[in-house]
């Protein structure tokens, strides 16, 4: 199937922006394609992420509900003419009148002038038929604090819809900057997400679209807005650098395959439009094996099926709270010294290039890759060669925590009684463990964990909360998210990387949604058909000229000039919520974190 992705302006006229509509559907036409998808708030002008003086757009309630629509009115029956007329599907997002319960009069003769009176208003992702029907319709659910002065959020959860061409899924706005509505599309089966965003960042269409795609094995079609996202009588003051950057659409708008892929994109925030042909049966680029699209068929280069790696029953935090566990900000240190260290050599020899190490380095903590004084993991699969790894793991904490200091910790993954686990060494020893909590091929044999454990970890500036995971337990967002609701401030991984995107979109999605600091080390891969490395927001140059192979990473949080005065506020580079990128880059990778900054969440 053809698909489309259009960006275009609109206005505070919905007859204007009728015809914007129109007129980008005929230029998308063009190209024949099978659905068409157009950008959020397509019929008014709003942005629910305002700096400064400025408004969310609407003078009062009374405007918000002369410029939303009425399901049976002129405007979307004219989208239902455009979808007969060009034989395609089309999704787009509009305000919604839910009911005729808006009352100017009775609002007047209490005083209210609708400034206090809030109707019944949605924010609404409408699929029309070549047939023009409107065969589906989601209400946007997790609303912005600006969105909910003005509209309702659904009540009933977003569902899957069968297409000739497949399974398709609705997203709105700020819908892909987490793991959660992309996710329980996924598991209903849907193989194509289409999100209409209205956004002057660029975070979704660099970082958290590609994530959405690769972890739930889908395609993922993103229509965003470009030109101004409040009117322009608005006062245009600036009370800090580039204000007004953050009142301009950002475009952007594009077409991503399962593997996180662009496949065709705007790189502008001009108005226009860009295609690609999709199959919603998919050929993988590293294996070259052709499976069918869709969080149920998604494999791992191991041959785990994904699927079955969830463990629904460790997440139920995540439906029982949102809210975060309260932490001490006062105890918290503004900053951490980490580093990663991977040797080059194997069993003994590995311990004493680490212990080496440590007797040369003072960072805080010191994290190595997963087992990572075994080169071939396949040996893990013989018990006999399990039982020697775990005579290296005894004498590996034995003669690490005889060299590091007083505050100082070492991160890796053991076997210890049989089992694959993370851990964490001190000079006292062995401080604290994590067994795997999720299955994966290359480990079959080892016994899973049922708890994620949080270590409450003192250093010499204060105290830090963290979370350790292993093998690909990383991978997977929701049991990051429950450590993140823990309260953790930094999560270690000793990974052992299988896929590209682990580092250049997963990992990264996690530190930003999450707010967390992640130290994460593996050892070097290369892969042939790896993606080039997106390295214009890498504070270090040096990593610029590592495309062909992946590593770890360091990724620290943006900080709070409020917490760091003796930051500048740098000027607006297009993110909200970029973590700062530290490559993993030869045997060792140091950096400072700032664990003070996931107290902040956004």
């Amino acid at each position: 199937m053809r698909v489309a992705v259009s960006q275009f302006a609109t206005s505070s006229n919905p007859q204007e922006n009728l015809a914007s509509c129109i007129r980008m559907i005929n230029e998308a036409a063009t190209c024949q394609p099978s659905l068409i998808v157009l950008p959020e708030f397509c019929n008014t002008l709003f942005s629910d992420f305002l700096l400064g003086s400025a408004q969310g757009c609407y003078a009062d309630h009374n405007q918000a509900w002369d410029e939303a629509l009425a399901l049976d009115g002129p405007f979307l029956n004219a989208i239902a003419d455009q979808a007969i007329k060009h034989d395609c599907y089309i999704v787009f997002n509009v305000t919604l009148r839910r009911d005729d319960s808006h009352d100017l009069q009775q609002n007047e003769q209490d005083g209210l002038v609708g400034s206090k009176t809030k109707s019944n208003i949605s924010i609404t992702s409408c699929l029309f038929s070549p047939l023009g029907k409107l065969i589906h319709q989601v209400d946007k659910q997790n609303l912005s604090a600006n969105e909910l002065y003005f509209f309702i959020s659904a009540v009933k959860a977003p569902e899957v819809v069968t297409t000739p061409f497949g399974q398709l899924g609705l997203l709105t706005g700020s819908d892909s900057m987490s793991f959660e509505a992309a996710r329980a599309l996924g598991s209903s089966g849907a193989q194509l997400l289409c999100n209409s965003i209205n956004s002057f960042a660029i975070d979704q269409s660099h970082l958290h679209d590609p994530a959405r795609a690769f972890e739930n094995n889908v395609f993922l079609a993103t229509a965003n807005k470009v030109g101004s996202l409040i009117p322009v009588e608005q006062p245009q003051d600036q009370p800090y650098d580039d204000l007004a950057s953050t009142r301009v659409g950002a475009g952007q708008s594009q077409i991503v395959s399962p593997d996180g892929k662009v496949l065709a994109k705007l790189n502008n925030n001009e108005e226009g439009f860009v295609f690609a042909d999709i199959d919603l049966s998919f050929t993988d680029a590293i294996t070259e094996t052709r499976t069918a699209v869709g969080l149920n068929n998604k494999l791992r280069p191991d041959g785990t099926q994904h699927i079955k790696q969830l463990r629904p029953k460790l997440y139920q935090a995540l439906s029982a709270s949102k809210t975060v566990q309260s932490v001490d900000d006062n105890k918290v240190p503004v900053t951490a010294n980490v580093a990663i260290f991977a040797t080059y050599k194997s069993n003994e020899q590995a311990i004493e290039d680490v212990c080496q190490y440590i007797e040369n380095n003072l960072s805080d903590i010191i994290q190595l890759p997963e087992l990572f004084f075994i080169d071939d993991k396949t040996i893990t699969n013989d018990s006999e060669q399990r039982n020697q790894i775990a005579e290296l793991s005894n004498l590996l904490i034995e003669q690490v925590s005889a060299v590091l200091r007083p505050f100082q910790y070492l991160c890796t993954s053991l076997v210890i009684e049989g089992k694959h686990q993370a851990v964490l060494i001190s000079e006292q020893g062995l401080l604290a463990t994590q067994a795997q909590l999720h299955f994966c091929q290359r480990y079959h044999w080892t016994e899973l964990g049922d708890d994620l454990n949080i270590v409450e970890l003192p250093l010499e500036q204060g105290k830090i909360s963290l979370a350790m995971l292993t093998a690909d337990d990383a991978n997977i967002p929701e049991i990051v998210k429950i450590a993140a609701l823990k309260g953790i401030h930094v999560l270690l991984v000793p990974f052992d990387i299988q896929e590209p995107c682990e580092v250049e979109y997963n990992l990264l999605s996690r530190a930003a949604e999450n707010r967390i600091c992640i130290v994460a080390a593996s050892r070097e891969k290369t892969f042939a058909n790896d993606l080039p490395a997106d390295t214009t927001n890498n504070i270090y140059g040096k990593n610029k000229v590592k495309v062909q192979k992946s590593t770890g990473l360091i990724a620290n949080l943006t900080t709070d000039p409020a917490l760091l005065p003796q930051w500048r506020t740098q000027r607006f580079s297009g993110y909200i919520n970029q973590p700062l990128v530290k490559l993993q880059y030869g045997k060792i990778t140091k950096a400072v974190i700032h664990p003070i900054a996931a107290c902040t969440k956004l």
